[in-house]
């Protein structure tokens, strides 16, 4: 059950209104039984001095855009009450005109926009007022008989609000039914969520709890858990099949719906997931429509549920039935957007944000890992709002051309604009092994610079984790992801590789950079000084290639590959016959697969670096020395040794790599394929030829 997070000690700790309103909107944001992500908001009136020194009265509200769990003081607006409220006089205001006006009220034009239902807060005359998406109450909103079941539970204390989409109008209708109720305590919007109120913010956020906690206790009340959702239909997989199954078939489902552009994938298959994808309704149910308008721009209207009997275990049956359904899908959209399009709307992508797949659970995509995240969550509140509507009565929810006109809504639209431009490598996803070292981690950083989610597969997991964690505390959650592998391993490339199916859908792009380096005169060098520099230079970089190849093709959406060589890769070298052959192989074989990659849209390349010192593990191990040797200099001379002996007289960094591997994952380079680049300064020896 929902318990009130409210302390009092931290709250003191605010300094103004605004603040204690930040805490306040936080705490209702933690729990998302309590509001949705991106959903609801909150406000609050209070008194500031305005820049002649006046004592103005001021509404603080959510700006458009932001989510209650993660918003900052900056994150909301402040309005001028005496040039909002004589609104209310009015009979009836477009969309257009009230954020028109209302950008004329704000006391600071650089605030966000205002909250599409700032019109709620600012009639109802309470100091404190909360809208909210809870679980609870949106199934009693959804339920056939809601409003009786709200009597049941709170007698004469709410206005019950029939659905009318957020604004001027439902604003006018909310506030006129709370003056013709004296004893109103909440409100009640029709398949859309609560409002509450109070003198102090605390009181305002205890009254929002203590409604949705009688609501779930009514509704707990009524829950048969055996026969919810109709009781189970299927039997769940075991985790560790029901991970390998989705590991073979996310790329697929990846492929099928980044037909326009690419989609990144996550998977849920927890607990509340698996019971309604097993249930015996959860067809009928999942296709009645959103449970709240907020989710529809995130979810679209119904998710696709996978008509597929997970008691055969057929995984290749499961691939033809996920391909099938998401063509249907796409289909049945483009039909739904053509019957119900207004003038200027262009149609998002087609394909389904939500995949239930009974046994296994629910895929989800969107542009991002964030936002493929945002649209499980919005589905989680989904199943318990349908698990609460159904122990009432019958889910229903908007109509088909409402849920359309909300999902194309110009104001729901503009909160998707906040979000920054896409990048090069936004939508991609790179899997670079050797990822703790110097070039990998350098070359991941930049990746995700420029928008990509990144797999750092490496030998070394600590630093590999290390520098994931370090990308994702500077980009954001899930932008970058640690595996350990080992390179000579088939059964370790192959789970690395399923691991990033199952961390993002797939892969587009691998950097096959992973590598050691000895060196030792032809005739001293031993069968295992060559073994060890064939099996991680040459059979690692086969086995990464080959499990990348077969998820690229099973994807469909073509890929690319870049093979970190060396300039001994072309370059006869002293002292380093093992390393330099392992080295040349590598080469030929990117061209090898160059040769077949090109008609699945796989373009494979190679980088030949040379000398890169700076957190390379190669050269801080008796490689420096060995090298030193050989060239007859001490090991602290090296780096100078090197540049003297380029043309361009410079050192070479794994910056410099990383931007060559760039360009050749790019769209600069989307025609060249089978080409070697020289990033090395300019060694005369090694120019090809």
């Amino acid at each position: 059950m929902i318990q009130s997070l409210w302390n009092r000690e931290q709250a003191a700790q605010c300094q103004n209104g605004l603040e204690e309103l930040v805490y306040r909107s936080n705490l209702i944001g933690t729990d998302r039984r309590v509001c949705n992500w991106g959903g609801g908001n909150t406000s609050s009136k209070t008194k500031i001095t305005d820049f002649r020194g006046r004592e103005i009265d001021v509404m603080w509200v959510k700006g458009s855009g932001s989510d209650l769990a993660t918003m900052k003081a900056g994150n909301f607006t402040g309005l001028r009450l005496e040039d909002v409220q004589p609104l209310l006089e009015r009979e009836e205001m477009s969309d257009e005109e009230m954020v028109a006006y209302l950008s004329h009220c704000m006391v600071d034009s650089k605030h966000p926009r205002a909250s599409i239902e700032t019109l709620l807060h600012a009639f109802l005359p309470f100091p404190h007022v909360d809208h909210t998406h809870p679980d609870a109450i949106i199934s009693i909103c959804c339920a056939d008989n809601g409003k009786e079941v709200a009597r049941a539970i709170f007698g004469d204390r709410f206005v019950w609000v029939p659905y009318v989409r957020p604004g001027f109008t439902l604003s006018k209708m909310i506030a006129k039914g709370v003056q013709e109720n004296p004893q109103a305590e909440l409100v009640l919007m029709e398949k859309h969520g609560l409002v509450t109120w109070g003198d102090t913010s605390e009181a305002c956020y205890e009254k929002t709890i203590a409604i949705i906690q009688e609501a779930e206790a009514y509704i707990e009340s009524k829950v048969n858990e055996a026969s919810v959702f109709g009781g189970q239909r299927f039997e769940t997989i075991p985790e560790e099949e029901r991970k390998q199954i989705l590991a073979q078939v996310m790329p697929v489902i990846r492929g099928a719906v980044s037909d326009t552009r690419r989609m990144l994938l996550t998977y849920d298959d927890g607990e509340k997931v698996l019971q309604f994808v097993n249930s015996r309704d959860a067809r009928e149910l999942s296709q009645v429509g959103a449970a709240c308008p907020d989710h529809l721009v995130h979810t679209k209207m119904v998710p696709l549920y996978v008509e597929w009997d997970p008691i055969s275990r057929d995984v290749e049956d499961l691939k033809q039935s996920l391909l099938a359904g998401i063509a249907r899908f796409k289909e049945e959209y483009t039909s739904y957007f053509e019957r119900n399009k207004n003038e200027g709307d262009q149609m998002s992508e087609a394909a389904p944000r939500v995949i239930l797949i009974p046994g296994v659970g629910m895929v989800n995509t969107g542009k991002s890992w964030s936002n493929a995240q945002v649209s499980g969550a919005l589905y989680h509140r989904a199943i318990a709002v349908m698990r609460g509507a159904t122990a009432l009565g019958s889910f229903v929810s908007l109509s088909e051309n409402e849920s359309f006109n909300v999902e194309y809504w110009p104001l729901e639209l503009y909160k998707l604009s906040l979000a920054p431009a896409e990048a090069e490598f936004s939508r991609k996803v790179v899997f670079v092994t050797g990822g703790a070292g110097g070039i990998g981690s350098e070359t991941c950083r930049r990746f995700v610079a420029e928008g990509a989610h990144v797999v750092l597969a490496d030998l070394n997991l600590e630093g590999a984790e290390k520098v994931a964690q370090e990308i994702n505390e500077r980009f954001g959650e899930g932008r970058a992801s640690a595996v350990k592998m080992d390179v000579t391993s088939e059964a370790d490339v192959q789970a690395a590789l399923a691991q990033a199916a199952l961390a993002y859908g797939g892969v587009d792009t691998v950097v096959n950079n992973a590598g050691l380096a000895t060196s030792s005169p032809f005739d001293e060098t031993t069968l295992k000084e060559w073994n060890l520099n064939i099996a991680v230079l040459g059979t690692g970089y086969f086995l990464v290639a080959r499990e990348a190849f077969k998820q690229m093709k099973a994807q469909a959406i073509g890929g690319n590959m870049v093979f970190v060589g060396s300039k001994n890769s072309v370059y006869a070298g002293k002292n380093v016959t093992a390393y330099s052959s392992a080295k040349a192989l590598e080469v030929h074989l990117a061209r090898c697969i160059a040769a077949e990659g090109g008609e699945h849209g796989i373009r494979v390349n190679t980088i030949l670096p040379d000398a890169i010192l700076q957190g390379s593990a190669i050269w801080n191990s008796s490689w420096r020395n060995e090298r030193a040797a050989a060239y007859g200099i001490e090991p602290d001379q090296l780096e100078d040794y090197y540049r003297k002996r380029t043309t361009l007289l410079v050192n070479i960094y794994p910056r410099d790599i990383a931007e060559g591997i760039l360009f050749f994952a790019s769209s600069k380079s989307e025609k060249t394929t089978g080409c070697m680049l020289t990033i090395d300064g300019g060694v005369p020896a090694a120019f090809t030829r």
